[in-house]
Formats: structure tokens, sequence, C-alpha cells
């Protein structure tokens, strides 16, 4: 493949979409077990039946779907792409979930390379955190994903670190407080509060545990020994970062940042367009924690992905 070929099909919008149109359109997941044509499928979800014949003939390129004698049917490699595959993809394409719709302010990435700022607002009028405060859908969506993301790496996160030095820890923007629940299962005499703008109610039932619905850029609970920060930081610019971190500052409790710090490009284009954030180094945690006098007193790898830096008051 020469290098103008190659350049094209790098830059090449037909195949990404394609891949989004086909989840949401859950094709993957009606082709599984039953062939179908392109007329057939069409009157079962009221598309157009040339267009979904072109769809349907792109993905099969793919190895997505293949040709059979009565139609099209979905191959091994298509099935990771149905929603009982269990493996996250559906959730992150399918555009009319929160992550699938933050892929599409892709088209506004020059807005943010020229201001530095998120994308997401130049297409959808207001931020992330605002759309899914408006639609539940989306809300409910991106919780999912979260709870799916961290679903493998939560026994690590809780054995790689002796969370048992703490008698009360506050998980900052905790979301529906799997870690947190994790932590306080492996650990009887830990006590835990789950703070967020829309923590789940019941996990204030547990008896160690308590819930408060809050911003993290407001004061944070008192008194407790440890402030616990997953994936908050990565999600905002500097400017909102140092909000943060003074917030954990003013409580005089260690503060345990757990993020990737070994940034990946593609990523951190994603938290570009979505937040105007982005993965951060140590050495850069460090630097935006100095400002507030707390000092990096260590870091533990805890999976290939993610480390957890824990400061401490100067």
């Amino acid at each position: 493949m020469g290098d103008l070929e190659t350049l094209r099909r790098m830059a090449g919008l037909a195949t990404p979409m394609s891949l989004r149109v086909a989840v949401t359109l859950r094709l993957p997941d009606r082709l599984l077990d039953s062939d179908a044509t392109a007329d057939e499928l069409a009157a079962e979800l009221d598309l157009n039946p040339g267009a979904l014949d072109l769809l349907l003939a792109h993905l099969a390129t793919l190895g997505i779907v293949e040709r059979t004698g009565v139609g099209y049917r979905t191959t091994a490699l298509g099935a990771n792409l149905t929603a009982d595959a269990d493996n996250g993809l559906a959730g992150l394409l399918d555009v009319n979930t929160a992550a699938g719709r933050a892929d599409l302010a892709f088209v506004e990435l020059a807005h943010s390379v020229r201001t530095g700022e998120a994308a997401y607002p130049q297409r959808y009028g207001q931020g992330f955190w605002e759309d899914l405060a408006e639609h539940p859908h989306l809300r409910e969506s991106f919780d999912r994903q979260m709870t799916h993301r961290f679903r493998a790496e939560i026994p690590r996160f809780v054995a790689g670190f002796d969370w048992s030095r703490f008698e009360s820890i506050v998980d900052v923007g905790g979301g529906q407080g799997d870690l947190l629940a994790a932590i306080l299962a492996a650990h009887p005499h830990v006590r835990g509060h789950l703070l967020d703008l829309e923590p789940p109610a019941e996990f204030g039932e547990h008896e160690r545990a308590q819930v408060t619905a809050g911003s993290f850029f407001d004061p944070l609970p008192a008194n407790a020994d440890a402030y616990l920060l997953v994936d908050i930081l990565h999600n905002w610019d500097d400017e909102h970062a140092h909000r943060i971190l003074a917030r954990c500052a003013e409580t005089g409790g260690r503060v345990l940042v757990i993020e990737s710090v070994r940034p990946y490009t593609g990523f951190s284009l994603v938290m570009l367009i979505m937040f105007g954030g982005r993965d951060r180094t140590v050495d850069e945690y460090r630097a935006l924690a100095e400002q507030h006098g707390l000092v990096l007193d260590g870091v533990t790898e805890l999976t290939e992905q993610r480390s957890l830096l824990e400061f401490r008051k100067g």
C-alpha cells in the first residue's frame, strides 16, 4: 500500500461512522442468529433499503457481517459489537449513548486546537456534564460505561494499596460508589463517604457509609483521613483541576489521586474535545498539587493503565 493510500485510509470517516451506525441500529444483534436481506431489515427498521445495502456491503468488507445465500449474517468479529458481548464496545459506539455522542464532537476538533477549550459545547450548545443532567438516558449510559470500565480493575485497586491505614475515606466524585464499596468490604474498620452530584441513595444504606449530593468545586465533607479522586482530574483543564485540588487541600487529609500517568495521545484528545482536559504525567500532577501545599508522598502502580498518587499537606 502506497503512502497516499495509507493516508486516505487513515483519514477516511466511512469506516468509523459505519461501525457506529451499525451498532446504533443494532445490526450486529439482529443478524447474529438469523440472516436477513437489506430489504427485510429496511422494512423492520424503517430504513432506506438502498442506503442500508450500501452500509451492509461496507460492513462486509470489514468482516463485521458476511453475505450468505439469503442475505447477511454477523461474523465472529462482528459479534463483539453486540449488546450481549459485555465488552463495553456497544456502549462506546452507539451514538445515542453519552460516549458515542461525545465522540461526534471530534468534528469540532479544530475549535479545541485553536482555543484549548472543549469541542463538546461547540457542537451541542452546552458542556458534557450539563448535557448529562438534562438527558437522563445519557447519564444512565455514562454510569453504565464507568461501571463496566472499572469492573475488572477494582479488585486490583483494592489489593494494590494499603487502604487499611485510613479510618475514613471520602470518594470525591465517586459516581455509583463501586470502588468505595469494595474498599469497605475489604476493610471492616474503614468508614466511607460518597460525594457526587447525583449519588445513588441506596449506597448510604451501608452501615459504614454516608452519601452527600454535592460538587467537588464546593467545600468537601470535613475530618476524613483521605480524599479519593478517581479519573477526575483528567476531565478538567488546569484551572478547574486547581479548584478541585484546592478544595481537597482545605481538608488537611491525604489526597489520593488515581489516574493514568503515562498519557496516550488518542485518549488525551478525547479528554480535550469532551472537557478541555487531558491525561498528565506524575511531574505534571506534582506541579499542580504543589501550588496548594500538597506534597507527593508516593506513587503506586495499581494496573497497567492507572497509578495512585498520594499527596499530604506539606
